[in-house]
């Protein structure tokens, strides 16, 4: 598996678990862990913004994926 491979796989699995943080959050009647889930979630975000700008990063500086 390439490098441009793993990195969309990460951003696919952390988009899947804050979907999953959210809806924990909207299904519970404790607000304090919904609170929770929802710090989890927003992490998870930033991590997946991060992930994204080195997945731009790969795409444009490695020719092998130039193009794609």
């Amino acid at each position: 598996m390439t490098t441009k491979d793993d990195l969309q796989q990460a951003v696919s699995a952390a988009e899947g678990l804050k979907t999953q943080l959210e809806t924990f959050a909207q299904d519970t009647n404790d607000q304090e862990a919904a609170q929770m889930f929802k710090g989890l979630a927003q992490n998870l975000d930033n991590c997946t913004q991060q992930l994204n700008g080195r997945f731009d990063y790969v795409k444009q500086e490695e020719p092998q994926y130039q193009g794609q």
